[in-house]
């Protein structure tokens, strides 16, 4: 148990010694996609636990949500790293994302199932990753129309004020 608290930790926190490499810009970028997929994965979670998706055996703090380490460590940071590397071309994105989400769907689930820190109860490995797909889909269209709404031209009273 103890060991897999500092998995959890360590799993929370070496994903931020990488976001000074994405660079400023990247961050500022996209940090509303994100964000927004954070709390909705945050607000899925909540839903999990009631429809029993998965069950977290051991969590990094007692009490609260077994998901908050990969939530707040490998998918923002990821999702910040991924949209740096294939924002701009949707095919690029899904693929990336699509390897990652199986790789996690079966190859992580099943290392975190034998450490015992998270077991799927009622819903199976390729559910999980069309779950993710969906969810990555619904963060590229979000962080899109982020893009449209900075891009969106100035009116003429906003140039001339500005």
């Amino acid at each position: 148990m103890k060991h897999n608290k500092m998995l959890l930790l360590v799993l929370m926190i070496l994903p931020w010694l990488s976001v000074p490499f994405l660079g400023k810009r990247t961050i500022k970028r996209f940090f509303p996609g994100a964000l927004f997929m954070g709390v909705w994965v945050t607000v899925e979670s909540i839903l999990a636990k009631k429809r029993i998706w998965w069950r977290f055996t051991d969590k990094l703090i007692p009490g609260v949500m077994g998901e908050i380490p990969f939530i707040v460590g490998p998918f923002f940071v990821g999702s910040l790293w991924i949209f740096k590397w294939t924002f701009g071309n949707f095919f690029r994105y899904l693929i990336v994302n699509l390897i990652t989400d199986v790789l996690f769907s079966f190859l992580g689930m099943h290392f975190l199932r034998k450490l015992g820190i998270v077991s799927l109860v009622r819903l199976k490995h390729y559910q999980m990753s069309l779950l993710f797909m969906a969810k990555s889909v619904l963060m590229y269209i979000f962080q899109g129309s982020i893009e449209k709404l900075q891009n969106k031209p100035k009116s003429l009273l906003q140039r001339i004020f500005s």
